[in-house]
């Protein structure tokens, strides 16, 4: 009679406990290692977001793994996107944060990217960024309209990334003479290439600028020539690259190219990866964007935060692949 009072006693335990303990995610996590690949060389706005959130991310992901960030560089970010979509372990170990001007590039066909956007499976940005185009102030160019009556060297990272279309399309849409070399490893490269003189501008977000080169602002080293994306309070009057251009296929063509901004800087994960993970990584990474002492560090480092969650991306990556043709065809050139 005790045997059996203990064995019922044993099973009724474990009956209540077993629901609790029975969790696949945190039992496939428990112990491993997450790595936040960078497609881009250290020390500029992606770098410094991605290693902000993979110091916190991991104590919301089930499981609680270790989480490390890892640069991957070549080809503006292209190497690192190919990879994860295409080589990369496909089981949530693995996640990138990819360059957010690649998904333009694929929807309007051009080589290099091997992925398709729509099926990366979009994690989240910390926020929504805005583009904007900066000279130095010893170029002799502080508007628009000087820099189209004098040429200006801007430096950039890869043929097809922002840094390189959003001056190139500067120059179609306001009639500017930015002469554009590309190659540079990442941002941070650009800006010692502006300090040395070998180039006088670039495109950079406005959000990085006050993260990594807050001096130049307050110190007036730099001129913000037109911006691309919601206006923010602080940022004066500079005109809009919409605001420079002469028809409503212009402008269409400029939300397509600058579609980037609406991304943010993203975090995501490749097809493939088990559903209830990826349902896990999103909420931790909600949970991150609330977490205090995220928080703290994302305001010491004047990020802001304004979340993009995964799902938004998902859907505006489906709505690049699905625009019109027409207005594919007239962005192409300003990007290829």
């Amino acid at each position: 009679m005790n045997f059996a009072r203990r064995s019922f006693l044993a099973l009724a335990l474990a009956a209540s406990v077993s629901p609790a303990a029975a969790d696949p995610v945190a039992d496939f996590y428990r112990g491993k290692t997450v790595t936040v690949l960078i497609g881009v060389s250290p020390g500029g706005e992606y770098d410094l977001q991605a290693r902000l959130i993979a110091r916190f991310i991991g104590r919301h992901i089930p499981g609680n793994p270790n989480v490390v960030a890892q640069n991957m560089v070549g080809a503006g970010g292209l190497t690192e996107a190919n990879w994860l979509y295409n080589i990369g372990p496909k089981d949530g170990t693995y996640i990138g944060m990819i360059q957010n001007a690649l998904p333009v590039l694929q929807a309007v066909g051009l080589p290099g990217p091997q992925f398709d956007s729509a099926k990366f499976q979009w994690i989240g940005s910390i926020a929504a960024t805005v583009e904007t185009l900066a000279v130095w102030h010893t170029s002799g160019v502080t508007t628009i309209e000087q820099a189209r009556q004098k040429e200006v060297i801007i430096g950039g990272v890869g043929r097809g990334g922002i840094t390189d279309t959003f001056p190139r399309m500067i120059n179609e849409f306001a009639g500017t003479k930015f002469k554009i070399v590309v190659g540079y490893p990442g941002g941070n490269d650009v800006n010692l290439a502006m300090e040395r003189g070998e180039v006088a501008g670039r495109n950079n977000t406005w959000s990085s600028w006050k993260v990594t080169k807050k001096s130049w602002l307050d110190e007036k080293k730099i001129s913000i020539l037109a911006y691309e994306g919601p206006k923010p309070a602080d940022l004066g009057n500079v005109p809009s690259v919409q605001d420079l251009a002469k028809s409503d296929e212009d402008k269409a063509a400029i939300r397509l190219i600058t579609a980037g901004t609406l991304f943010g800087r993203p975090l995501a994960a490749p097809p493939g990866v088990p559903a209830d993970r990826i349902a896990a990584i999103r909420a931790a990474f909600l949970a991150t964007m609330k977490d205090p002492d995220f928080i703290k560090e994302a305001e010491a480092g004047n990020f802001e935060i304004d979340p993009v969650d995964g799902l938004r991306m998902q859907k505006i990556a489906e709505e690049l692949i699905a625009l019109p043709a027409s207005v594919k065809a007239r962005a192409r050139p300003l990007i290829e």
